[in-house]
């Protein structure tokens, strides 16, 4: 089973790590191979070219930059959800990340 690999982006990467620690933590708990790391928005480029990540979840607090990565990237791009953000559900925000990665592995319509 190949690793899938996670980004996170955020304001400044502080609140997002907390996110990934959890996240990874639900991950071990269920025996997933995931690799998740978390960047600040103004370094998300570098990241992104340097990791090549699945998928793109972006905090809350950057939805703004939503369509410009929509436009740059071919990996799904999706806004975490405030609520899960804000409870830093890992085990939530987990899930929608894998789902987002099969469905970007679907067809394209």
């Amino acid at each position: 089973m190949t690793e899938k690999k996670i980004m996170l982006v955020c304001a400044a990467g502080m609140s997002t790590s907390m996110l990934v620690a959890r996240m990874q933590k639900a991950a071990e708990k269920d025996g997933i191979a995931v690799n998740i790391f978390a960047t600040s928005a103004s370094d998300a480029d570098n990241k992104l070219a340097e990791e090549k990540p699945d998928v793109l979840m972006l905090g809350p607090q950057v939805r703004y930059l939503e369509s410009q990565f929509k436009k740059n990237l071919d990996i799904p791009v999706s806004v975490i959800n405030m609520q899960d953000y804000g409870l830093m559900n890992g085990e939530k925000v987990l899930k929608e990340s894998l789902k987002k990665i099969d469905e970007g592995k679907g067809t394209a319509s």
